[in-house]
């Protein structure tokens, strides 16, 4: 090849990159989610039946909101790293040239957080360790700078540091678009409880530092997800920019409210209908009636205070005519014989503050075992909205305006 053509070639692949950068974030740009519990995902168990996994998932739901309420009730700040308590996977790059990982989105995390090398003290996992040394684009941030204590740690240089680094993203129609100096955290002393080839946490949280925040104008300040049905290899998709407006019949959308020193994102619920009946949502949750729960997507059952809770239980068990039976597993509180009769769910809407959303029974209830149907709640300390809720809508977040917008739709298809 001569010089000409060969800098012919290399302009116009230079041009086409940039081309198709200016496309995906022009128009936004739509990744892949998957279930930790798909035949797709690195953590799938073939040896586990559904049942042992809704089991699990009750475990790390259970253990999610304890570290939650602990949080709350705390004035020291605290990092947002919570190993072990995703749903829903993501696959990334990071470093020059790119190292491909594993992380769970999490919009209860405010940092892109991963292992690294060299680890002295880490949790086992499978795949490989991103090895800063080894890519061109990473450098540390100083720990005395302002940005390192803006974050709420202060285990900088003792567990890790907090870095820039080039991070990358394998839209769904094949272009990848690469953001420099994203800030992430990498961590080389971790304890925890994760295990397996998960590499850490994408932070969708509300804070600063996360994903969201620090692609800021790129994407508009918007970011949207679609979850699929609790099925193997169901579809979710994870969405950025303009891909990420949630508009049309049936969208309603709720505001955001602020939290101080807290991360996530609390929207105010004002009542369950169940059927015709009206169960309000009585009393604070996080000091005050406004934003008193929590919508979350790696909790996967939703949590509501006691009092509501047992008005809201009763409420349900009073549409339904069948043979009550306990959990096997000791931990949802309405469960029934399904075995051999038909099963209607009643209709249960939960009335945000200016949205009222639908929730069905792939919403409301799920099977614990062969013939035992249970609703998918949670008496608890805290409310959290959590992603079960959540399947075959459309969530959108925009951080501008402050606002959540939900829009039911199948998440399975093109949307």
């Amino acid at each position: 090849m001569s010089a000409h053509s060969f800098l012919t070639l290399l302009f116009f692949t230079i041009f086409c990159f940039i081309i198709s950068l200016s496309h995906a974030l022009n128009n936004g740009f739509t990744l892949e989610l998957i279930h930790r519990d798909s035949s797709k995902s690195p953590f799938y168990q073939p040896t586990q039946n559904k049942y042992e996994r809704i089991a699990n998932a009750v475990r790390r739901s259970i253990n999610r909101v304890n570290h939650f309420y602990k949080y709350s009730l705390t004035s020291t700040p605290q990092s947002t790293v919570n190993s072990d308590k995703g749903e829903y996977l993501m696959s990334y790059s990071i470093g020059t040239p790119p190292f491909k990982v594993f992380g769970f989105v999490d919009t209860g995390s405010d940092l892109v957080w991963l292992q690294c090398e060299p680890c002295k003290q880490c949790y086992p996992q499978i795949t490989p360790i991103f090895d800063p040394s080894l890519s061109s684009s990473y450098q540390n941030i100083p720990c005395l700078s302002d940005t390192c204590h803006s974050m709420r740690t202060t285990s900088c240089d003792v567990r890790g540091y907090l870095s820039v680094e080039t991070l990358t993203l394998d839209s769904t129609t094949g272009y990848s678009v690469s953001f420099p100096k994203t800030m992430i955290g990498c961590g080389y002393r971790n304890t925890g409880t994760f295990h397996g080839p998960s590499s850490g946490i994408v932070g969708l949280g509300s804070g600063p530092m996360s994903l969201p925040s620090q692609l800021g104008t790129s994407i508009g300040g918007k970011f949207s997800y679609c979850l699929g049905p609790w099925l193997p290899n169901s579809t979710s998709k994870l969405n950025f920019g303009d891909a990420a407006i949630v508009y049309g019949d049936g969208a309603m959308t709720t505001p955001i409210v602020k939290k101080d020193a807290q991360s996530g994102y609390y929207l105010t619920l004002e009542a369950f209908s169940v059927g015709n009946k009206l169960i309000e949502f009585g009393g604070p949750t996080y000091g005050g009636n406004e934003g008193n729960i929590l919508i979350d997507s790696g909790t996967t059952f939703t949590f509501l205070p006691y009092d509501v809770y047992y008005r809201f239980e009763s409420a349900v068990a009073e549409y339904i005519n069948l043979e009550h039976v306990e959990d096997p597993n000791g931990t949802f509180k309405l469960c029934y014989n399904v075995a051999y009769h038909g099963f209607e769910a009643p209709l249960i809407t939960a009335h945000f503050k200016g949205a009222d959303i639908k929730l069905y029974y792939i919403s409301t209830f799920i099977k614990v075992s062969d013939g035992i149907a249970c609703l998918a709640f949670i008496p608890s300390q805290t409310a959290i909205f959590g992603n079960v809720a959540q399947q075959n809508l459309l969530v959108g977040y925009n951080l501008v305006q402050n606002t959540v917008t939900f829009k039911p739709v199948d998440c399975t298809k093109p949307y």
